[in-house]
This record gives C-alpha cells, structure tokens and sequence, in this order.
C-alpha cells in the first residue's frame, strides 16, 4: 500500500455538500476549524463567490484551473482563519493539552500522525488514516465538544487533501510549520513525528 495517491486507484468519496475522498491508508491533510472561526459577511461573501466560479469552471479541471481556484478560494480561506476570528478557545494551553491527548491517543492504532498545529481556532493535520477519515475527524470533534464543555464548537464540515507524492508531503509539512509563525508563542502547538522532522 502507499503513501501517496494512486490516479488510478479506486476513491472512496463520502459527503454530499462537501466531497471527501479516500483512498486506503494514503496520507491526508485535513484542515477543520472553530465554528465562530470565520466572521459571517466574510464567509457569505467567500462562498457566492465560490459558487459562481464553480459553475462557471465544472470539474474536471486543467491544472490551471485547480491553482486558481486554490489561490481563490483555498488560501483565501486560510489567510481569513489566520486572522484570528471567533473565540479562539485553543489560545488557551489547558484546551490545547485536552485537543493533544484527544489527537494522539490512538497514535499506531487507528491513524499515523506525520504533524500538525493547533491554532487558537483551528487545526491542521498532515496524517495516514488506518480507519475511515469521516470516523476520525467525528471522534476528534465529538470527544473534544464534550471534554472542552463548550457546547457545539466545530464547524460542521472540513477540508481534506490526498498527498500525491514526497513533494506535496514536504510541502504540507512546511506549511504546517509555517502556519503559527505570527503568533506569539504559547497560543498554538506543533507537533512533528520522525517523517516530517526530516523535511
């Protein structure tokens, strides 16, 4: 089995308003946020304009394509969580250290962490998953709602990634890396396994 995607392999694709694909036990870069993450009217306007520009652009799309719309819509929405919107509950290191035991407790059983951040309000995760995503990021965020004791706090959907080779992983880890380099510091946590320590 390998790490990175295989085009020509079978997906498994789950999700309705929001496909998600898998593909065995390749690796993933997941993104979800807080669900005060991302002020209103921004969020309104982002996804009118994500909606016009998929029917003007149906999939599949030329490599062009798929790097506008990521400069459009996929780091857009990065740079708008980067702001630092919401609540932010993982400011707080008692949060953050409840969100690491939660991530990591079934480290080499159900999914092989590679890195990831927790931001003050939201995470991003680079990572191989030996079970359904969908099962991994529910446990993640149900188990977390209830330990943290703050209600609902998830958006209800997140964004994911299938690697497609050694490249796209050294690229995601860096972006990980990269991601809290504004912040001050003891408002986030990184975490890095022995894979991404060597990029």
């Amino acid at each position: 089995m390998s790490d990175f995607l295989n085009d020509s392999g079978e997906i498994l694709k789950h999700g309705s308003k929001l496909p998600h694909w898998q593909q065995g036990e390749v690796m993933q870069f997941v993104t979800f946020r807080l669900g005060d993450a991302m002020p209103a009217t921004k969020l309104r306007q982002w996804k009118e304009e994500h909606a016009i520009w998929l029917s003007h652009h149906p999939k599949p799309w030329t490599p062009e394509q798929e790097k506008d719309y990521h400069r459009r819509f996929t780091w857009k929405m990065e740079g708008l969580l980067d702001e630092g919107a919401g609540s932010c509950l993982f400011r707080n290191q008692a949060h953050r250290e409840v969100m690491e035991e939660i991530l990591m407790r079934f480290q080499g059983e159900r999914v092989e962490h590679h890195s990831w951040v927790i931001m003050p309000n939201h995470l991003h995760l680079l990572f191989t998953p030996m079970i359904p995503i969908e099962k991994l990021i529910k446990a993640w965020k149900g188990t977390s709602a209830r330990r943290l004791e703050q209600g609902g706090i998830w958006q209800a959907n997140y964004r994911d990634t299938l690697i497609r080779d050694r490249g796209h992983f050294a690229n995601a880890v860096r972006y990980i890396r990269r991601n809290p380099a504004k912040l001050k510091a003891g408002t986030f946590t990184l975490w890095e396994g022995e894979r991404a320590l060597a990029i």
